[in-house]
């Protein structure tokens, strides 16, 4: 194997120094730019050089001194001071951690559960050995079967996609129906939540299956697209929380919405979309005639109360008079018994006493006057006493 040889060359006032690997002493440098058969010889300098020997000329300032052995690294106080800066940076930011109001920080170590913390800023073990995973627990979360919602607001757009595995369900007489419903939950128990089964979403979605299912199989079609939603939706939230719970889940359902129960063919569902308008025509109409009922009935009633108050006050006027009526007579009774002539004149004057005053003229008989008809009063005088003529008295 040919040994290979450094050489420098000059010229034109540079250095250049290739490597020749060919064989010979003289490298391949052609400083004119012809070749090989036209070069001319030029002065070649060997750059290998000896330890501690330094190469001097005048060719840019190529001759400097170059230093003997390795060069020096940095002090190792410096590097123990950066291993130590950046030691402590790494513990500030994997030690302190942030909890928001509504979550619950549940804190692994080496893997295994240690603890809950509560919102705040809390710390834990830098470096990995204690993990941090938040759970939302105020959150109300939702589940959606038979159907799916792309872009909720106010123009929500739903999937168009077809989820029959979901929304097919066999009825209690041997029909189908098709089912889309929501179940709306909260997790209450953050460790039984991550740590009680290994996906809990996927249960939650096989017991709302498996409920719902069972549910509508114990009822007719007739019931499930008409007035039993509502009882139905009531069921499988109870039964879906029983299993839930003896699941150890952590979960809680908040509710069941029914959001369309529908047969599976168009001239079927036309017939039983009918049938429910008919029938909440019908439940409008009722809701009406109650309204009407409860706005008429107690006016009228209140009326006819007071009719019955204002006659059993008139009663108790008419009864409370007669009674007064009987006792006064009784007692002149009695008196009349006593000097009935007396008693007639009393009663005579007495009565005329009340009579008179709303007479507007006044005669006075008198049988021993030529005239037989006497104006005695004029009931307009200030006075309003009668005058009797002169020498008679009556």
């Amino acid at each position: 194997m040919r040994s290979r040889r450094h050489c420098t060359v000059v010229s034109s006032g540079r250095m250049r120094t290739p490597t020749d690997t060919r064989s010979g002493g003289v490298c391949g440098l052609y400083t004119d730019g012809h070749r090989p058969w036209h070069r001319t010889a030029v002065h070649g300098v060997p750059s290998t050089l000896g330890k501690g020997e330094t190469m001097r000329g005048d060719h840019n300032g190529l001759g400097r001194d170059l230093p003997e052995g390795p060069l020096p690294g940095p002090p190792r106080a410096l590097v123990l001071i950066g291993m130590l800066v950046l030691l402590g940076a790494g513990m500030l930011l994997t030690m302190f951690y942030t909890v928001e109001a509504d979550e619950v920080a549940v804190v692994q170590r080496f893997g295994k559960f240690t603890r809950q913390e509560e919102p705040g800023l809390r710390t834990k073990m830098p470096f990995g050995i204690e993990t941090v995973r938040k759970v939302k627990v105020q959150r109300i979360f939702k589940a959606e079967f038979g159907f799916r919602t792309e872009e909720p607001g106010v123009r929500t757009r739903f999937s168009q996609r077809s989820f029959a595995e979901e929304s097919l369900m066999l009825t209690g007489d041997l029909n189908v129906a098709e089912v889309a419903w929501i179940v709306q939950y909260r997790i209450i128990d953050p460790v039984k939540y991550l740590f009680g089964n290994r996906n809990t979403a996927l249960g939650l979605s096989d017991v709302a299956q498996i409920v719902m299912r069972s549910v509508i199989g114990d009822h007719t079609v007739t019931e499930v697209l008409t007035e039993r939603r509502a009882e139905i939706a009531n069921q499988v939230q109870v039964k879906m929380q029983e299993l839930l719970s003896l699941y150890e889940t952590g979960l809680r359902v908040e509710t069941v919405q029914m959001q369309s129960v529908t047969p599976p063919s168009d001239e079927v569902k036309r017939a039983f979309n009918e049938v429910n308008e008919a029938q909440q025509e019908q439940a409008r109409k009722t809701n009406e005639a109650v309204q009407a009922f409860n706005q008429e009935v107690p006016r009228e009633r209140g009326e006819a109360e007071r009719t019955l108050a204002k006659a059993e006050g008139y009663a108790i006027n008419r009864i409370n008079t007669a009674k007064g009526d009987v006792a006064r007579f009784t007692s002149l009774l009695a008196e009349y018994r006593k000097a009935p002539e007396v008693t007639r004149r009393r009663l005579y004057l007495e009565t005329m006493r009340e009579v008179l005053p709303a007479v507007k003229q006044m005669y006075i008989l008198d049988a021993d006057q030529q005239t037989p008809l006497l104006p005695f009063l004029d009931l307009q005088r200030s006075d309003n006493a009668p005058t009797a003529p002169a020498g008679k008295e009556k």
